[in-house]
């Protein structure tokens, strides 16, 4: 109930705020000569009849500003930007005549003045509001520079990552992962590694998109675009970034990210290294009945895992600005990382009356070497003063693995007697590589409308070839029955237009994106195992719409609504028919029959300023995908399928807001019901429940340098499929030191402070069987992160990179 009553509390805030708010305002936009927006330049409120300054305001990222709550009178505007000459207005009067003044776009020059350092004149907030999207700005997070990509997502409001590295966005998973615009190319516990091995320092904001607009891919019920620190200045400026926490296992994240830009080459690039480790311990109580529902068995397992990991990144990029409208475009990048890891478990076996039957252990030591590299080439072109521009992108990606396990298993009577064992290797090399293209072509219209419109295609093969091979003595032998090889071609072809027109308080978007997908999966035979592969196609169509209006002449009361359809794809080795190994009572295997699953996404949102929104949201799926799983005898068989329908619906809200000079909060909070009305083999799934989720984030800020951060978390009751998870809740803390003149930083954090986070789950519909799970992992720790910016700085760069053409499937990879 309490936080039914802080959302109403916060709409009749927003409301007796919108109430008294004056109509009086300045808007402007402020741009380079290159006709790029400058954000971050400080705009200064200047009174004519004595020169003081009366308010101070940055531009946002797209350039703008506003100031409002104005009185009656004459001033005068100053921009001052990093790298540029100041620019001053002439006089501007504000009557009752003139209440809005809009401003012509003002064009700053670049100065030749060298600066001999960088200095951080304002703190972007944490959270920024834009029509289509949430804009996370990392650095306004102290605890991110000690953290990796990963933790930073944990802690961002609405982001939940599952025990299994399943990224979620309110509520909803099957996110799409972007950084920079491209795709990962993974997904699952794939994708959590390739996270954990991104330093936090190296990230500059998150752009969370709950309904993307149809020039991004359709994959995902959502999209998480990560964009990295890029210096948009010339000259030659980096930071450093250095961290260490300690757990029960220790990890560190290193980057330096370097740029420089002279006249008309920018070159730009970052090395980082992390070392990562955690542990989890999983108990399982899992008990099958016989048909008159009478207790058969029941079965106690428990898993200790634990792992180490380091890698290494490093990317290299360059602009060269070969005219004042065509820019050309190149970036490559390599990062690898080398995990060890070792599973032991321990498993108890009981009989109808109770009585301990059997005991069983075992473990599996891995070694798996893994290595990314990508490159990327880009032009853009501005046609003259038109505003109309031709930009593409081509890319090329590959992953590649060389995986090895050991397992030994065995089975003991109560009494010691050995029943049977056995030990045998896994080879686990796998080869993926990506070629994608793209273009897209803007051309505005007359009366603020604009058009867009471009294609894509994508070709990925992947080649998997899993060998199994049983141990006796030194002698290996292969075992063809047990053993995979499995290739996978996928091409998609997709073309999109996209309108969008402003009228005085009205601004609509709309668009199509049409999208071609051919498949082929192999499953190539052995002298045991016959060959088997499947072929599909299909086309589907994909609209997205947007419509706002703003309750009242200023903007600051806006209403949103939205609708897009979408798709998530199987991921790759979800089709892979393979049956692995966990534990002696656990196997995965694919599905090659699984089918794409659509989603519906509605969405109707109140927003007031940047303080407060509230937002209404439906989904509706179909042909879910989750992984499901199936008892046979007293073995779990985890397979992916498709439920037939779901739906989530939930009421959002967030809140930013200054109760003083020295502290900010940051509350997110979603009250929603999700169900599903399914079959899992034969049993119906029909989970119903009512779940909340809170953020709330507390920043401070203190005299000489010093700052501080408190965060807490609570999610509710959750379904995926036939897992229901039980609420749980964490507390992080960190404090900041300015140092070296302001350039430089400490920060202390404090991780799952009451080690609260305790995952408990049940499985659902399980035909004559239940279980239960609970899970713990390292996430109780302390660290201690340096930061340092440095450099010179001239003037402003001439082109932001633009996303590329790897949007969606980088995050099919599992």
């Amino acid at each position: 109930m309490r936080p039914v009553l802080l959302i109403i509390f916060c709409f009749v805030v927003a409301i007796s705020l919108s109430a008294h708010g004056q109509t009086k305002l300045i808007n402007g936009l402020v741009k380079d000569l290159q006709n790029e927006p400058i954000p971050g330049a400080t705009i200064r409120l200047i009174n004519v009849t004595d020169s003081t300054q009366l308010l101070g305001e940055l531009t946002s990222v797209s350039g703008k500003f506003t100031f409002k709550n104005l009185s009656n009178g004459s001033y005068r505007l100053q921009v001052t930007s990093v790298g540029n000459n100041d620019y001053r207005t002439g006089i501007i009067t504000i009557d009752d005549q003139h209440p809005i003044i809009d401003l012509p776009v003002f064009i700053v020059s670049p100065s030749k003045t060298t600066l001999k350092e960088v200095t951080v004149v304002a703190k972007r907030p944490m959270i920024e509001q834009e029509l289509d999207k949430t804009i996370v700005n990392v650095d306004a997070m102290i605890g991110s520079a000690g953290s990796n990509t990963l933790e930073v997502l944990e802690k961002t409001p609405g982001v939940t990552v599952g025990t299994d590295g399943e990224i979620s966005l309110n509520g909803k998973t099957g996110v799409l992962v972007l950084v920079d615009g491209r795709p990962t190319y993974m997904s699952g516990q794939d994708l959590a590694a390739y996270l954990k091995s991104l330093p936090g320092g190296s990230l500059d904001k998150l752009e969370l998109m709950t309904n993307p607009p149809a020039k991004y891919d359709a994959a995902g019920s959502s999209i998480i675009n990560i964009r990295l620190k890029r210096n948009r200045v010339q000259g030659f400026t980096g930071s450093v970034s250095a961290s260490y926490s300690q757990g029960v296992t220790s990890r560190s994240n290193d980057v330096v990210n370097l740029n420089y830009n002279h006249r008309k080459v920018n070159l730009f690039g970052s090395v980082g290294y992390n070392k990562d480790g955690n542990y989890s311990t999983d108990v399982y109580d899992r008990t099958f009945y016989d048909a008159t529902g009478a207790i058969n068995s029941s079965v106690q397992l428990q898993n200790q895992y634990t792992y180490t990991s380091h890698g290494g990144m490093a990317r290299l990029g360059m602009d060269y600005a070969a005219s004042t409208n065509t820019t050309y475009g190149f970036l490559v990048a390599i990062q690898n990382r080398s995990r060890q890891d070792r599973l032991d478990y321990t498993s108890k076996t009981y009989g109808q009356r109770s009585e301990l039957s059997s005991i069983g252990t075992g473990f599996t030591d891995g070694n798996y070497p893994w290595l990314n590299t990508s490159a990327n080439a880009n032009v853009l072109h501005k046609f003259k003063d038109t505003g109309r521009e031709l930009s593409a992108d081509l890319n090329y990606i590959t992953y590649n693995s060389t995986g090895d396990q050991v397992l030994k298993t065995a089975v003991n009577q109560p009494d010691g007697a050995l029943i049977n064992n056995n030990q045998f290797v896994y080879s686990l090399p796998s080869d993926i590589t990506i070629y994608s293209a793209k273009a897209d072509y803007v051309h505005p219209l007359r009366n603020k409308a604009k058009l867009e419109a471009g294609i894509k295609s994508s070709v990925v093969d992947n080649d998997n070839n899993s060998q199994y091979y049983a141990v006796v003595g030194a002698i290996q032998t292969p075992d063809y029955t047990k053993s995979n090889h499995f290739t996978y071609h996928e091409i998609i072809h997709a073309g999109y237009i996209n309108f969008r027109k402003e009228w005085k308080r009205f601004a609509t978007q709309g668009g199509f994106r049409l999208e071609n997908t051919q498949i082929t999966g192999r499953q190539l035979g052995n002298p045991e195992v016959a060959e088997t592969s499947f072929n599909r196609t299909y086309t589907s169509l994909f609209p997205t719409a947007f419509l706002s209006y703003k309750v009242d002449s200023v903007g600051n009361n806006t209403l949103t609504a939205s609708v897009t359809r979408r798709i998530n794809r199987p991921n790759y080795q979800s089709l892979n028919p393979f049956l692995f190994y966990r534990d002696q009572y656990s196997f995965t295997t694919g599905n090659p029959y699984l089918k794409p699953q659509y989603n519906y996404q509605y969405e109707l949102k109140y927003q007031h300023k940047q303080y407060i929104g509230i937002a209404i949201q439906y989904g509706r799926f179909t042909d879910v995908i989750f992984q499901l799983t199936q008892a046979v005898g007293d073995i779990f068989y985890i397979r992916p399928g498709n439920v037939a329908s779901g739906y989530i619906l939930g009421l959002a809200t967030n809140l930013s807001l200054s109760p003083t000079k020295w502290w900010t909060i940051n509350a997110n909070g979603l009250i929603g019901r999700m169900a599903l009305n399914g079959t899992a083999y034969s049993e119906n799934l029909t989970p119903g429940l009512y779940t909340v989720r809170m953020d709330l984030f507390n920043q401070f800020k203190f005299d000489k340098g010093w700052a501080g951060e408190l965060s807490s978390f609570y999610s509710g009751k959750s379904i995926s499929g036939q897992t229901i998870t039980n609420p749980r809740f964490r507390l992080a803390a960190a404090v900041q030191k300015k140092i070296l003149q302001n350039k430089g930083s400490l920060r202390l954090t404090l991780e799952d402070i009451f080690h609260s986070w305790k995952p408990t789950d049940q499985t659902v519909s399980l035909q004559q069987a239940a279980a239960f799970h609970t899970n713990e992992t390292d996430t109780r720790r302390i660290g201690l992160a340096f930061t340092y910016q440095f450099g010179k700085e001239t003037f402003a760069r001439k082109r932001r990179h633009a996303d590329n053409a790897a949007d969606s499937e980088k995050g099919r990879v599992d």
